[in-house]
């Protein structure tokens, strides 16, 4: 997030904070916390730094679906390096990226059960 209104219109690794929602099955939307990014100010050596990515992951492993306005190196590292799902909202206002994860909410959900079972499956062949 830039702020308590907009998605950020820059790298996912440069947000204010994260906005760590839960999504219902009824659609209904919950506003758990808002997490301080602790990577925004990470000095990076090369744009899409590879360290800068871990360090925004780490603050969101307990989170399935990740939701950006836009596409930066690193969100498509975390979209394929990881088991999260990438979203793009394609649009800044909150309330319509929600709006957005609401109406995809059954296809989110398919993708985070095929990357839990891909994990799983990973972990099992050692």
């Amino acid at each position: 997030m830039e702020d308590e209104q907009h998605l950020i219109d820059a790298h996912y690794g440069d947000s204010e904070f994260f906005a760590v929602y839960e999504v219902c099955e009824d659609g209904r939307i919950k506003l758990l916390e808002k997490r301080h990014n602790k990577a925004k100010d990470f000095e990076e050596e090369e744009h899409g730094d590879p360290r800068k990515f871990k360090a925004v992951v780490s603050q969101l492993l307990d989170i399935d679906v990740l939701a950006a306005f836009r596409m930066g190196p690193n969100f498509l590292r975390i979209r394929d390096r990881t088991n999260k799902v990438a979203f793009f909202t394609r649009t800044r206002d909150l309330k319509l990226a929600l709006q957005r994860v609401v109406e995809n909410f059954d296809s989110l959900w398919e993708q985070v059960q095929e990357k839990k079972e891909r994990v799983g499956e990973a972990m099992l062949e050692g």
